[in-house]
């Protein structure tokens, strides 16, 4: 993981979810994947949209033309955790697949963070959009 990625979770782990910064007053949590090759867990502060009961991530990995390696490890294992706050819970990610559900939602997370349409014009791909569901 990235110095600035460690940095990142260590102050909102410090903070009960808020950082400073770039990231200051934006909705962050961090999200801990298995890795799709090594087993290993990695964690990754993200931005994230609120819809209803569920969370939605972006996997635009700053617009690069590669999805970031998150996206990989729940491809190969939808299972997470999620940190909000100060609450902590496993939870399941799936893809959105329906073109229009996904254009709304990323459309919506531009809204909240403009960055993410800089991301979207810097790549050909498609960026995915990610539901992730509190497990009960």
């Amino acid at each position: 993981m990235s110095d600035f990625n460690t940095q990142i979770i260590e102050e909102f782990r410090a903070n009960e979810g808020k950082v400073g910064g770039m990231f200051e007053g934006s909705a962050m949590l961090i999200l801990t994947t298995t890795g799709a090759k090594t087993g290993r867990t990695v964690s990754s502060p993200l931005v994230y949209l609120p819809d209803g009961d569920r969370i939605v991530i972006i996997a635009s990995n700053g617009g690069a033309d590669r999805n970031p390696a998150w996206y990989h490890n729940i491809k190969a294992n939808p299972v997470v955790t999620i940190e909000v706050g100060a609450d902590k819970y496993e939870a399941k990610a799936q893809v959105v697949t329906d073109r229009t559900e996904r254009d709304a939602l990323f459309a919506r997370m531009v809204e909240r963070a403009p960055g993410f349409a800089d991301y979207e014009r810097k790549t050909e791909r498609l960026i995915p959009v990610i539901a992730v569901n509190r497990n009960n």
